[in-house]
């Protein structure tokens, strides 16, 4: 804690989390920002008192001991290559990669690389996916034989749109099985289970959404996974338009443990029926538990605490010379299933197999695997953002989304 480790954050929307995170409370200190945005960029620089940069390997250059990437959705995983190849550890949030070749590649970098990386997927770090974790560890209900994640954000259009500027925005056009982690790193954090299979089925609001979406892909889906134990977990999600939801489930052969209402960031229910209940204890309780340490901390941050925690779990990391508990494999084995999940749901439900991406062998058969659908890489054989095939926009939707881009600024979107 005596040297801080000196912190570069690329994206000055979201980063700016990550760069409020960078302190002395978990000895970092941040050093510099990059971001194609100038004129944000700019702003954030005199903000926070660093260094600014546009260009990538120029920001890389800077003298700092870690990167984080708060970039889009979709373009971490070259960033990050580059960033580890520099000799710099990495935190990357949301998918780790976008596509199977690129999981491959990303987890060899890290091999070779020595560094420190970590998958910033910050729903499991709340006070109630900490004390699932607690009780699930102390064997409250055994082995999990099933369990559920959920996430679905829903959204007015106009509001959909001022964080979607541009027909092309990975927003627009991300499948809705590919932002599966805040569903299922939670559960893989309680448990320590990993995903060996996934089938899932796309949900299709096209009768109910704005006459004046954008949006090419689809609002929802259901993906089931067969874990390597056996257990089968179920995700929901994404921006269906019935309710925002965040929850969590767990079920073993000794009972249930879960988040509840009112609030599932900080509320916990426990259920065992009566015949395995320990004596004196009730058969179903609902409690608010704390963090037992740094709880006014994470309570200061956002996302349930979640932003607190990965940047002090990163820290840690790279004081220890060793990876995290999210390291690069199961930041690829989550981005793989939500990869994967896409391709069930264009095969109605079909299984898919999700590689162990600590396994060379296995990282050998997917390494040509480019299959993307997002605009960029469009090319013979790649995949539609939806069920209902590639959908283009009418022009009085394009016309109603330039004007709510240009109310908000984005003069090229």
């Amino acid at each position: 804690m005596s040297k801080p480790i000196r912190v570069g954050v690329v994206g000055v929307g979201r980063g700016q989390s990550f760069a409020a995170g960078a302190t002395e409370a978990v000895g970092m200190q941040l050093v510099a920002l990059c971001d194609t945005a100038e004129a944000r960029l700019a702003e954030a620089g005199k903000q926070w008192g660093v260094a600014t940069y546009t260009d990538y390997e120029r920001f890389l250059e800077h003298d700092m001991d870690a990167v984080v990437l708060a970039n889009y959705f979709h373009q971490h995983a070259p960033l990050a290559i580059r960033a580890l190849d520099a000799d710099k550890h990495v935190m990357s949030e949301t998918t780790a990669a976008k596509t199977l070749a690129e999981c491959a590649a990303l987890c060899r970098t890290v091999e070779r690389s020595g560094r420190t990386y970590m998958f910033a997927e910050n729903y499991p770090y709340s006070v109630a996916g900490q004390e699932l974790r607690r009780l699930y560890q102390a064997g409250e209900v055994g082995p999990v034989r099933y369990a559920e994640g959920e996430y679905n954000h829903p959204g007015e259009e106009r509001w959909r749109l001022a964080i979607s500027p541009g027909l092309n925005h990975w927003r627009n056009w991300m499948p809705c099985t590919y932002y599966c982690s805040h569903a299922l790193a939670p559960l893989m954090c309680i448990t320590d289970e990993m995903p060996a299979r996934v089938n899932a089925l796309a949900i299709s609001e096209e009768a109910s959404q704005s006459p004046n979406t954008v949006k090419v892909a689809d609002a929802g889906s259901v993906i089931l996974i067969r874990t390597v134990g056996g257990a089968v977990f179920r995700l929901w999600g994404l921006t269906m338009g019935s309710i925002h939801r965040v929850r969590y489930e767990l079920h073993g052969e000794r009972g249930m443990i879960a988040t509840a209402e009112p609030d599932h960031w900080s509320t916990i229910r426990r259920h065992a029926e009566e015949w395995m209940r320990r004596p004196g204890e009730p058969n179903d309780i609902t409690y608010r538990p704390d963090w037992p340490e740094h709880g006014d901390l994470a309570r200061a941050s956002g996302h349930g605490g979640g932003d607190f925690w990965t940047s002090f779990h990163f820290a840690n990391a790279i004081r220890a010379g060793g990876q995290p508990y999210l390291d690069v494999y199961r930041g690829a084995a989550m981005s793989a299933v939500g990869i994967l999940a896409w391709r069930s749901c264009l095969a109605d439900g079909a299984p898919q197999a999700v590689p162990d991406f600590r396994d060379e062998e296995a990282r050998k058969a997917v390494e040509a695997d480019h299959w993307s659908p997002f605009p960029e890489d469009a090319a013979p054989g790649q995949p539609p953002p939806s069920i209902r095939g590639l959908i283009q926009p009418g022009a009085e939707a394009v016309a109603h989304a330039r004007e709510v881009w240009g109310a908000h600024g984005h003069t090229r979107a």
